[in-house]
């Protein structure tokens, strides 16, 4: 792809390198932005360069949060002793939609994948480890997607923690198997929640 700038050629290659976006797709994007008024450009990456600089994970439960503690940890309506396991904030976004759950999270920040290179030590699981050793969670409750990469998470985290006198249960497979669940539709991800299951059967099932 030839390029009349170099000005436009280095924005392309930037924003190139963002998921699922293409040379051509880039292209269409860098140029929608010079169209615009030069104040919307000017926002668009001062929000990106706060976003870099200013965003916290909650120290509670690794979520993204403008806070040390994010507003579901430090709300005191929710159940703390009931915690919920997913792979990233796009999950804790799908299940609060869900308006079905009301305990804490525990965002692992992705699953094992040794094709990727991502090893428990990349996750937080030993956090969450440390969190059922003090005795502050009464059931954790696994809802990664239900893909390879989820379920060989969901064994090894509860090889870790089934020395422990706790309940681990698995959200129930109104989920598809291979499914991501940040595109699993409100009703069904709520039943999932609802009708949660206790893991040992889910490794009977399979």
């Amino acid at each position: 792809m030839d390029f009349s700038s170099k000005l436009l050629e280095n924005a392309v290659n930037e924003m190139s390198q963002l998921p699922g976006i293409g040379k051509r797709t880039a292209l269409r994007l860098v140029l929608h932005l010079l169209k615009q008024p030069k104040t919307q450009a000017i926002a668009l990456s001062e929000s990106i360069k706060e976003l870099r600089e200013d965003i916290n994970f909650c120290s509670n439960c690794h979520n993204i949060s403008d806070v040390k503690v994010c507003e579901i940890c430090s709300n005191p309506n929710r159940t703390k002793n009931i915690v919920c396991v997913v792979e990233d904030i796009r999950d804790v976004m799908a299940i609060e939609n869900t308006s079905q759950y009301r305990g804490h999270y525990h965002v692992l920040g992705g699953k094992i994948s040794p094709m990727d290179g991502i090893g428990p030590s990349e996750l937080t699981i030993q956090s969450l480890v440390d969190k059922v050793r003090e005795g502050v969670v009464d059931e954790l409750i696994f809802a990664l997607s239900s893909t390879l990469e989820g379920d060989t998470t969901n064994f090894y985290i509860f090889k870790q923690l089934e020395k422990y006198p706790i309940t681990i249960t698995t959200i129930a497979r109104g989920i598809s198997v291979g499914d991501e669940l940040e595109y699993a539709d409100e009703v069904t991800l709520g039943r999932s929640i609802l009708h949660r299951i206790p893991f040992e059967n889910s490794l009977k099932n399979n």
